[in-house]
């Protein structure tokens, strides 16, 4: 029998993938220059970088496990395919595209690009006053049994799997995995893990992300990082939320002198004093920025059910990578629905 169809015909026309589909198009789109500077006119064809990056983006909206486990959906998934922009017939690409053209990819800060280009398209609907900031912790893709002294450089890390009474500190100790992983814990009563710091700035308005940024885990990185961020997306006379983790006279202090008002939850307790008083909390927009702070959860929840709980990258610089493309599709998803709310 010969049986004649469209991928098009497949697709539901109200199905949630279209209206991301698009919205990704377009940003891609702006890129071009970028990605034909990035390839040369001769040699062996390669897979698109275009396909690479929107198959990255069904990892994250579907929480595929794994780059080779997309591949081999790509033989039977239909939706995928129509996705990816492949026929009936093309053959997937190997999961190892992914790995050969990633450094490619890196070089060019085509993540960040590509991030910042869906950001735009979301622009009209984004608050430029009111903006929260959290962060959380990112696990690595490193055993505990690889922390071992930084002048050890034995190769077996089967040896070091009990640390009954032995002092595990990172200024002596390193990840022989993953080295610039640090040895962090939330909080008393937490279990220490080898992971980074992810921090984001989300505006208001519709819970979109400003920014997502990947430093080390230390206990001054929540702050500085806020900062930074605050410095490079916002142009002062805007108000931020934040948790009390954040209460500290010299992140207050640096707060003011950039024009933004801290809206930070007060950490008060007999061995302290909080750094935000009354001529802050007084106002209705601070209890209104303490309850919306809150939406920062999910964004964090979604983030670490699409692949980011657990870093499968070795380096800060491959999970800042991943984690822009993540941010890019929660912002996809999010966009694609506020826009069929207008429409």
């Amino acid at each position: 029998m010969l049986c004649l169809m469209s991928l098009e015909s497949l697709v539901p026309q109200d199905h949630p993938l279209r209206g991301i589909r698009q919205l990704a198009d377009e940003a891609l789109s702006a890129l071009s220059e970028d990605f034909d500077a990035m390839y040369a006119e001769v040699g062996r064809p390669s897979v698109p970088p275009e396909r690479l990056l929107k198959a990255s983006l069904l990892i994250a909206l579907f929480s595929v496990r794994s780059e080779r486990q997309l591949c081999e959906q790509l033989r039977y998934n239909m939706l995928f395919r129509w996705f990816l922009d492949m026929d009936m017939v093309e053959e997937p690409f190997d999961a190892t595209s992914f790995t050969k053209n990633r450094a490619r990819l890196m070089e060019h800060d085509v993540a960040a690009a590509f991030f910042f280009a869906i950001r735009h398209e979301a622009s009209d609907l984004m608050s430029r006053e009111h903006f929260s900031v959290d962060g959380t912790l990112i696990e690595a893709w490193a055993s505990m049994k690889s922390f071992r002294p930084k002048d050890d450089h034995e190769g077996d890390n089967n040896g070091w799997g009990d640390f009954r009474g032995k002092s595990r500190k990172n200024d002596t100790h390193e990840s022989k995995t993953d080295p610039e992983s640090k040895l962090y814990r939330k909080g008393r009563g937490h279990e220490a893990k080898l992971c980074y710091a992810g921090h984001a700035l989300m505006e208001n308005r519709h819970g979109l992300l400003v920014d997502l940024r990947i430093s080390e885990a230390n206990g001054r990185a929540e702050r500085d990082t806020a900062l930074d961020m605050l410095r490079a997306h916002v142009d002062g006379h805007a108000t931020l939320g934040a948790d009390r983790g954040y209460d500290t006279r010299d992140f207050v202090a640096q707060c003011r002198e950039i024009g933004v008002t801290p809206h930070v939850a007060q950490n008060q307790n007999e061995r302290r004093r909080s750094a935000i008083d009354g001529r802050t909390t007084r106002h209705a927009g601070y209890g209104i920025s303490q309850r919306i702070r809150m939406r920062i959860e999910s964004i964090f929840g979604w983030l670490k059910n699409g692949r980011m709980r657990r870093t499968r990258y070795r380096g800060r610089r491959k999970t800042q990578f991943a984690a822009y493309l993540v941010g890019a599709a929660y912002n996809l998803l999010r966009l694609a629905r506020l826009r069929e709310c207008v429409a």
